[in-house]
């Protein structure tokens, strides 16, 4: 006969079971990618190796994960990095994306190169190489990402100029790790991000040599007004405001070419209204017919009732065993 477990032995074993079922989870690597992409089944699993952390986390990576897919003989490796929202993916794209990439229709932000597929879907970063997806594909991949974010993407881009601009040249700064990355000519103090400024730069061509431009948005004119005098203290800096923007390019090799890129970024304030986008449920038609088959389906339900009712009566009086089962009370009144 086997002697009892101790107590405290017992209740020991009990903690060390527990602490090992909460521990396990976070010691297993991320799974933000499926098992299977419609055809495509997942073969091995890794994770990306990450050049650069301080970027990385000033633009909010959360997981990232490597999944090789396969096909029969078609193999893609799949990489993903689930970014905390659309502006860190975006950034992300900007700073990814090869030198001798090519605009692609996969998505609103995407490049290819003639054996990968980089493109932004919400705040994810998707990287294939390999074998190209097809949409049938991605929309498959995309029915299965977790905690997408659905914000719209940044829109200063769009102010920084597009003549002689390099292609792919594009970086995006959110803080003043990327500031030094990218833009170092201009001292964080300068760029003021406690005020929720970011800017987007590019390489441009001159008939003198390359210059880099940032434009930084700021969120009202006035602050831009305020931070533009700080901006043309910096040695050999050139800068202009227009509205909450500040363009601005140092020690450009041609001041007249460098006057006149400034001179393409312009500022037009844009007025969104919500526009509400009418339904079925808009329709005076619609109510009406949906009243009368909704009275339709309640008629229904009572003539069904009513005759299971006379149904379930009528079998209780043929009763032989029990023939006042279904009796009611006569008052003989005649």
């Amino acid at each position: 006969m086997s002697a009892p477990i101790p107590e405290d032995l017992a209740s020991n074993s009990f903690v060390r079971v527990l602490l090992c079922a909460l521990l396990v989870p976070a010691l297993l690597p991320a799974t933000i990618l499926p098992d299977a992409i419609g055809d495509w089944h997942k073969a091995t699993s890794s994770a990306p190796a990450l050049t650069d952390q301080a970027v990385w986390t000033e633009y909010g990576l959360r997981d990232s994960e490597t999944v090789a897919y396969a096909r029969g003989a078609e193999k893609v490796s799949v990489t993903a990095y689930q970014m905390q929202d659309s502006t860190g993916a975006f950034s992300v794209f900007e700073w990814q994306r090869a030198a001798n990439a090519t605009a692609s229709k996969a998505a609103a932000f995407a490049a290819e190169t003639p054996t990968s597929l980089l493109l932004v879907h919400g705040n994810y970063l998707l990287n294939f190489d390999g074998t190209k997806p097809v949409p049938a594909d991605l929309e498959a991949l995309y029915d299965q990402l977790k905690n997408v974010d659905g914000t719209p993407f940044p829109s200063l881009p769009r102010h920084l100029p597009s003549m002689d601009l390099v292609a792919n040249s594009e970086r995006y700064v959110t803080g003043p790790v990327t500031l030094q990355q990218f833009f170092p000519q201009a001292p964080p103090s300068v760029a003021a991000f406690h005020y929720g400024s970011e800017a987007q730069t590019g390489v441009f061509h001159s008939s003198k040599g390359d210059l880099r431009l940032a434009v930084f948005e700021y969120p009202t004119p006035q602050i831009a007004m305020q931070r533009l005098n700080a901006y043309q203290g910096i040695p050999g800096a050139m800068a202009k405001r227009a509205g909450p923007l500040i363009a601005v390019t140092v020690a450009p090799p041609d001041a007249d070419e460098a006057e006149r890129l400034l001179a393409q970024v312009n500022y037009r304030a844009e007025i969104t209204m919500n526009e509400h986008i009418a339904t079925k449920k808009d329709n005076i038609g619609n109510l009406v017919v949906n009243a009368f088959v909704l009275a339709g389906i309640l008629l229904a339900i009572c003539l069904a009732g009513g005759l299971a009712m006379g149904a379930i009566r009528l079998l209780r009086r043929r009763g032989k065993d029990n023939p006042d089962a279904d009796a009611v009370i006569s008052l003989h009144l005649e």
